[in-house]
């Protein structure tokens, strides 16, 4: 069985002032340095010890994937020591090694000549890595033509054809469908049965706590933190929580009230930038207007915790509270309001209306302002949603209207991460209640 040893390490990158820093200090005979070091890992001691799994999670920048490049050899640390004890095989950045130009195959034997194996080796188990990979026809292509979720199957069969004492895993498998993922954490978990030694890197949280039996919170480049998964993955979903919701530069307004003179022109411009104070988040598009007739404007749109804090981030099942608050640019009647929550592939999770809840219509003259607030609890899967809002009037039936004044999409990103208690598939938890009779 494998072990892995970390003693001392420490990386740092040289950070020069110019463009020509870098020269100068190359061509200066007294060699003075024009330089400053930046380091990226800093004082990291920890072992694993064999048979046993330990799991990575951090921030990202917090230097993970630094660090198994190191343990890997593929970086040399800046000061420090790594000493491993057995074959190791691991998957770091996606299709690593792998030539474009050459075939799956040609690839999968180059793979596994860098793991060690003959070719004689290699031959006996492409049957194996073919099954596993299942990637048809197309281990006989080039991996120019591979999705990245084709590549991640071909490099995790390759790397896993042979069990090996130590393997080492970065977040790669994030990449491939659910089916492959679990397929793939079942071959894990056969290896650690069967007494391979595990560093996995992953904001999977249940992975986390499911395959490994110490967890390490790395910070700023740092160990801050070495137990047992579960009190681990709680103290990182807090530091989630209380980097998401610093809100210091989040404007107080998304959009401004219009002046007479204006109201002509249409609510939110997206060319004219009146909703440039919207959040940036990667996966989803910038706050922007569907619909907009120009005759109301989005002024403010907010959400709150059970504790009325400010948020952009809550746990699974917690309750929210979404405020926002419009003014009317023209005397309008018969308006109902609403909301809608979307995935990061603006499909509709959920969407109701003051209509829907059997609310009376609001009235505003030109100039008033009203707040609309809606509370609800998220009993969602971990992950990123969008939540829209709309004004309409016009009640057409339980669902309809005839006119929209506005629509306004990704008003807010919020992210729910997982409580560490309620466990499901899909995108709701409606929990259910079970019983089973003799």
């Amino acid at each position: 069985m494998g072990s892995i040893t970390v003693t001392g390490l420490g990386k740092a990158y040289k950070q020069y002032f110019s463009q020509w820093s870098r020269l100068a200090e190359w061509v200066d005979p007294r060699k003075r340095p024009r330089h400053r070091l930046r380091w990226v890992l800093s004082d990291i001691n920890f072992s694993v010890e064999p048979g046993e799994a330990v799991g990575i999670v951090g921030i990202n920048g917090a230097g993970k994937s630094t660090l198994l490049k190191i343990i890997t050899g593929t970086t040399q640390p800046t000061k420090g020591s790594v000493s491993i004890h057995g074959r190791v095989a691991a998957l770091l950045e996606l299709g690593m090694g792998f030539h474009p130009d050459f075939t799956g195959r040609q690839n999968a034997f180059m793979a596994g000549q860098l793991l060690g194996h003959s070719i004689a080796e290699i031959e006996r188990l492409m049957p194996s890595i073919e099954a596993f990979a299942e990637i048809g026809e197309y281990i006989d292509q080039p991996v120019r033509v591979y999705s990245s979720g084709m590549q991640v199957r071909l490099a995790f069969s390759v790397a896993t054809a042979v069990r090996p004492d130590v393997l080492i895993v970065d977040e790669a498998l994030s990449v491939g469908d659910r089916y492959f993922s679990q397929k793939s954490f079942d071959r894990i978990q056969s290896f650690l049965d069967s007494g391979t030694t595990l560093l996995f890197v992953s904001h999977d949280s249940t992975a986390i706590k499911t395959l490994c039996d110490r967890a390490v919170l790395m910070e700023g480049g740092r160990i801050t933190m070495m137990a047992d998964p579960e009190s681990v993955i709680d103290r990182y979903n807090g530091l989630l929580l209380e980097r998401a919701n610093k809100l210091s530069d989040k404007p107080a307004a998304l959009a401004q009230p219009k002046t007479a003179q204006e109201s002509t022109q249409p609510a939110l411009q997206e060319d004219a930038g009146r909703h440039a104070g919207g959040r940036h988040v990667d996966g989803f598009r910038e706050m922007h207007a569907q619909v907009d007739s120009g005759e109301v404007a989005l002024t403010s749109f907010r959400v709150f915790d059970k504790d009325n804090r400010e948020v952009v981030a809550v746990n699974s099942g917690e309750e929210i509270t979404i405020r926002y608050s419009i003014k009317a640019l023209k005397d309008l009647d018969d308006l109902y309001m609403g909301f809608s929550i979307r995935n990061n592939l603006a499909v509709s999770i959920f969407n109701t209306n003051t209509h829907a809840l059997h609310r009376d219509p609001v009235a505003l003259n030109q100039g008033e302002s009203c707040e609309v607030v809606f509370r609800m609890k998220l009993p969602l899967q971990a992950g990123q949603y969008g939540l829209c809002m709309g004004i309409a009037s016009g009640a057409l039936g339980p669902a309809g209207f005839s006119r929209y004044l506005i629509n306004v999409v990704n008003a807010e990103v919020i992210e729910v991460m997982g409580n560490g208690v309620d466990r499901f598939g899909g995108i709701v938890n409606l929990a259910p209640i079970c019983e089973l009779a003799p």
